[in-house]
């Protein structure tokens, strides 16, 4: 496999104190310069120095086919990020493949392999589900004494599934534009061969001790008998050698597999739609901010939940000024709001907090589904990306959720506003969304919102000044839509 072709003097260590540079075993230039070049590869512009910090193999149905997933550090980036790399070896070329073809041992030669990222590989989506159906385990061949092996099992998530299904896989692709993960779509037939369900499998490329929430959090709310995400099919655990977890051994998720909604249009696309047509979008607002309160009142019941005691809100306070702090540095036409902010803030502090839940985390209209004779259906419950991992698996207030789906309303507003200069038109448009998503919220929650406008001012400032910083890098045309909801938000009259 990648190993086939060490570099000089290489050799793994079995030592866990070493230093994250001397552990494993380094990978071939070649793999290196590949990784470079890929999406998911965090240290862009650089050139990383990775060494196998353990691997795994599954089963390929298919013959002449053999798969193996390496975990490797990159010890040339500052925070010493973690990778994951499956790859299939192949004795012929795989057709239509050569985006994804890493290198050729043995070019020309009888003994010729071809190995590719294995994510573009069919015989991998097939192994991997099958994995998983199976709660299949795989142990590094490395020995049992050796600190750099690694291991996996796979996890059945299917409710009420007892033997695996009888599917064969047909076909897979891989969905582009994806940074950190890869999501591969794969097609399947049953037995007779007729098509089933399709799978979106989510290979997690940058990996983090812990579990991680897309999983755990949809499982749960399976669990729960929610039907506002996709069916969970199952995900693979992983287990690797690390000095700085208890034990030294860390334990994270590796991948995530789920039914594929393929012919849903997403809630942003569909809001864009009738903004433009000026057509009336509040009851699908109004059935949103029902399902939302769905989603949270079953994470609620199925996950634990904390106090709000005085230090909690104290930590979250103190994250919020942080998070501001920042902003203001790196925004200056903010800085004349410095004290009306903090006046917002003041208020949420003084005021009575709920309990605090596992929630979406990242929640905008572009993470929900419009599905046939489902309705609105929620995805991707990883958290926000820029929080650690730790921080999206902790309990948070549900208000952040309400706020950041307000705050996408009016986004819709201001991406139409770049297209036409009708904005007062599409700021009531977005009014009375945003209002027609509180009642629907309110309605099925049983929560007065009113009573708690302190705090949902607070979270919406909060994330109005994350998108002013994201703007200011990404799209300073975009500046203006955050620094509305800003100006709104701490204007006397709208405290008043």
């Amino acid at each position: 496999m990648i190993d086939g072709e060490r570099a000089q003097n290489a050799h793994s260590s079995s030592n866990p104190d070493l230093a994250p540079n001397h552990r494993g075993t380094p990978l071939p230039d070649y793999v290196n310069a590949w990784v470079a070049g890929q999406r998911w590869f965090g240290n862009k512009g650089q050139v990383p120095a990775l060494r196998s910090i353990g691997h795994f193999s599954l089963d390929s149905l298919e013959a002449g086919v053999s798969i193996r997933v390496d975990l490797m550090l990159d010890t040339a980036s500052l925070g010493i990020t973690l990778y994951q790399l499956p790859t299939t070896e192949r004795v012929s070329e795989l057709p239509g493949a050569a985006n994804a073809l890493i290198t050729v041992r043995q070019p020309g030669s009888d003994h010729a392999r071809f190995i590719y990222d294995a994510a573009y590989d069919p015989a991998f989506a097939a192994a991997v589900l099958t994995f998983m159906e199976l709660q299949g385990v795989s142990v590094s061949s490395l020995p049992s004494t050796d600190r750099a092996a690694a291991s996996a099992r796979g996890d059945d998530l299917r409710s009420g599934s007892a033997a695996p299904s009888q599917t064969v896989v047909t076909s897979s692709r891989v969905l582009s534009g994806e940074q950190s993960n890869t999501s591969i779509i794969v097609e399947r037939t049953d037995a007779a061969g007729a098509p089933t369900t399709p799978i979106i499998c989510k290979v997690f490329r940058i990996i983090h001790a812990g579990e991680n929430p897309d999983v755990t959090v949809q499982a749960a709310l399976a669990s729960a008998g929610s039907a506002r995400i996709p069916l969970p099919f199952g995900a693979i655990l992983g287990q690797w050698d690390d000095p700085a977890e208890p034990g030294g051994r860390a334990v994270g998720h590796l991948a995530f597999a789920q039914e594929f909604l393929p012919d849903a249009p997403d809630a942003w696309r569909t809001a864009l739609v009738a903004a433009a047509a000026g057509s009336d979008f509040t009851g699908p607002a109004f059935r949103l901010g029902q399902a939302t309160a769905d989603v949270h009142a079953d994470l609620a019941r199925t996950l634990p939940t904390l106090d709000a005691t005085p230090t909690v809100i104290a930590d979250e306070m103190a994250k919020m000024r942080l998070r501001c702090r920042q902003t203001l540095d790196e925004v200056p036409v903010l800085a004349a709001y410095r004290d009306a902010i903090e006046a917002v803030f003041a208020r949420a502090e003084a005021a009575v907090w709920p309990r605090l839940q596992r929630i979406h985390g990242d929640f905008h209209l572009g993470q929900v589904l419009d599905v046939d004779s489902r309705g609105w259906v929620l995805l991707d419950f990883e958290g926000e990306p820029l929080r650690t991992l730790r921080e999206r698996t902790q309990p948070d207030i549900p208000l952040r959720d309400v706020a950041g789906m307000l705050r996408s309303f009016a986004y819709v507003a201001g991406a139409m506003a770049e297209t036409t200069d009708a904005l007062p038109t599409f700021f009531e448009w977005a009014t009375a969304c945003r209002n027609a998503f509180l009642d629907g919220y309110s309605e099925r929650s049983g929560i007065k919102l009113a009573e708690q406008s302190a705090l949902l001012d607070a979270f919406e400032l909060d994330k109005a000044l994350y998108e002013a910083v994201y703007e200011i890098r990404n799209r300073p045309t975009w500046l203006p839509i955050p620094l509305a909801a800003i100006e709104r938000l701490v204007a006397p009259s709208h405290i008043e």
